[in-house]
């Protein structure tokens, strides 16, 4: 699954460390998160989302298997 999460930090302006102390995860999960290689739990999506003020939707781009 794709996101837009390292382009909503950067026009915060924020590191991944500080994105990662708001959001109460580590920096090694926004990492993976960034690169697509881990998907977040529905929770953390919900903090995302409620972070950037954005739905879901605009974060995290769903694509279905063919």
């Amino acid at each position: 699954m794709e996101n837009n999460i390292r382009d909503l930090r950067k026009q915060k302006g924020l590191t991944q460390d500080e994105l990662a102390s708001v959001l109460e995860v580590t920096r090694q999960t926004i990492i993976s998160l960034e690169n697509g290689r881990y998907t977040a739990s529905l929770q953390l999506a919900f903090k995302i989302a409620g972070f950037f003020g954005k739905p879901i939707e605009e974060i995290f781009i769903y694509e279905e298997e063919k």
